[in-house]
């Protein structure tokens, strides 16, 4: 049980901090693990040969790569390559590399809530392709692309890999589809990547690495509430724990307290107790078919127009359209 106090909240984070861990059970957002730290940590886990989707997603981007891009283009004098999430760019600069090759003309929108990753981004599409057309914008998906939308009136196709839909349950992916649904025009398209259903030890392993980059990027959650919150969390009193559910193929990590223990948070003046063995979920990783993304699409108003995936069926890119 939390001691709650009056909420001196300055920012979402500040706000989000003191929901999650005033609740029962408590939570934070996965969204908070992307600071400077969390980006480097990520470029980490995605270098893991247990984190099988990037190089499952590469794959398929450098082997469709011909086929993706005339979908993309589809004769339109220029588009608009919207990408929300972008991070480092890795397996997106196959695609702009074909496009630039080709002259095919297009402006690349990266749109990620990270600015350092945004920074690193535009630097290295500059110095790799410098004859892109990139424009960066920081902040939240649907704000930074409602506002794009309403300014610039040329085709979009708007791209979401790495399966960053995985961290929306069924009914908040359903929203969030309606959401990009409703900004796209009759010849746009949404590019996206679903993680499938496969051997559950695969999806474990690839959360739960033996090398411990995982359990530091959920802990950097807690580093992050230290240092901006001005909070005492100690991380050594944490362990991160794993669990994969294959009827619903929902995967689900969290911290949890060793030992009975208490953390302030200075900012925004809130005690916080932790029973031994009491979790925070940090995040879920939601894994899919055919079947359940057609009727997620279908529930959003979009359906399937092509699915491309790597040998194994690990992994699948699909075009969706209104």
């Amino acid at each position: 049980m939390q001691q709650k106090t009056t909420l001196n909240a300055t920012s979402q984070f500040h706000k989000d901090v003191y929901k999650g861990l005033s609740d029962f059970p408590k939570h934070l957002s996965s969204k908070y693990f992307y600071d400077a730290r969390g980006d480097k940590l990520f470029q980490e886990i995605m270098a893991m040969p247990e984190y099988y989707l990037t190089n499952c997603e590469y794959r398929i981007l450098d082997l469709y790569k011909d086929e993706i891009c005339n979908e993309f283009f589809k004769g339109s004098k220029e588009f608009d390559l919207i990408e929300l999430g972008a991070g480092d760019g890795k397996k997106t600069k196959i695609l702009l590399k074909h496009l630039a090759v080709r002259e095919i003309p297009f402006q690349y929108i990266p749109i990620d809530i990270s600015q350092n990753a945004l920074n690193q981004l535009e630097s290295s599409i500059k110095n790799e392709l410098p004859t892109v057309n990139v424009k960066a914008l920081q902040g939240t998906y649907f704000e930074t692309l409602e506002q794009l939308c309403s300014l610039q009136h040329k085709r979009k196709v708007i791209m979401f890999l790495g399966s960053n839909i995985g961290n929306l349950l069924h009914p908040q992916a359903v929203e969030f589809l309606m959401s990009i649904q409703q900004l796209m025009g009759e010849d746009d398209l949404f590019f996206i990547g679903f993680d499938q259903k496969k051997h559950p030890k695969t999806i474990l392993d690839a959360y739960n690495d033996a090398s411990g980059i995982t359990e530091r990027f959920n802990k950097n959650l807690l580093v992050r509430i230290n240092k901006e919150l001005d909070a005492n969390f100690d991380l050594d009193k944490f362990i991160h724990w794993e669990v994969y559910d294959p009827e619903t193929g929902t995967a689900k990590s969290y911290l949890v307290a060793k030992e009975k223990q208490t953390v302030y948070i200075n900012e925004i003046d809130l005690t916080v107790s932790f029973e031994a063995w009491e979790s925070i979920h940090t995040e879920i990783s939601q894994k899919y078919d055919d079947q359940v993304v057609s009727w997620l699409a279908d529930k959003a108003g979009m359906r399937i127009s092509k699915i491309f995936s790597d040998e194994n069926k690990l992994y699948k890119n699909y075009i969706l359209k209104k």
